[in-house]
């Protein structure tokens, strides 16, 4: 148990902070959500948008990531972004932007997934069907061998919810994933750290 207990503390898979802002009704839910990504990487934006909307929809929240109703080229502005809450009828807006990221090589794998393929002689020889016209032959297998090194990020964002009414700040959240091998892990673990928070906090849904 005791081995289990600091196996699961070493790992660290995601770590969530959430703060309401000193003074704001902690009855609050909401069940129209416009999700953005603060970032002009657009494909990066919309992965990440579309990921945290659909965990965040259910039979009471409807959530629609920004870059479905927006044009890539459309800025994050507020200009650009309240006509979109209007059309909507988004009761909240929630933003998110990424506030650090670190990547690391460490032994187990590459970033290149697949390993190194390569043959392995088993075998020497002349007399077979491969071996036609007295060349000799070499009989290998086909050995896909795991690679040495692996790249590891970490990443930190943070996010803002937003209610409409006034376009006022009531909550924020700081979420770090860790050791994740990939971006793809990386938003997988933290829009699902951050819709649980929010669920647990009564803020969609409720």
């Amino acid at each position: 148990m005791l081995a289990m207990a600091c196996l699961g503390a070493c790992t660290r898979p995601v770590a969530v902070e959430s703060t309401w802002l000193e003074g704001v009704p902690r009855d609050q839910s909401f069940h129209n959500v416009l999700v953005i990504g603060v970032s002009p990487a657009f494909n990066t934006r919309c992965r990440y948008e579309r990921a945290l909307a659909a965990i965040l929809r259910s039979a009471s929240v409807k959530a629609t990531a920004s870059c479905t109703v927006m044009d890539m080229k459309d800025p994050l502005t507020k200009e650009s972004v309240t006509p979109v809450v209007a059309s909507l009828g988004a009761d909240a807006v929630l933003a998110t932007r990424l506030v650090a990221h670190k990547a690391d090589l460490v032994e187990g794998g590459t970033n290149e997934t697949r390993g190194r393929a390569f043959y392995k002689p088993v075998g020497y020889g002349v007399d077979s069907y491969y071996g036609s016209y007295g060349l000799p032959v070499t009989y290998v297998d086909f050995v896909a061998e795991e690679s040495a090194l692996t790249l590891e990020r970490t990443a930190t964002i943070s996010t803002n919810l937003y209610e409409t009414r006034n376009a006022s700040l009531i909550y924020t959240m700081d979420t770090t994933a860790f050791d994740k091998d990939s971006q793809g892990a990386i938003i997988d673990a933290m829009t699902t750290a951050i819709a649980d928070r929010l669920r647990r906090d009564g803020l969609v849904g409720k």
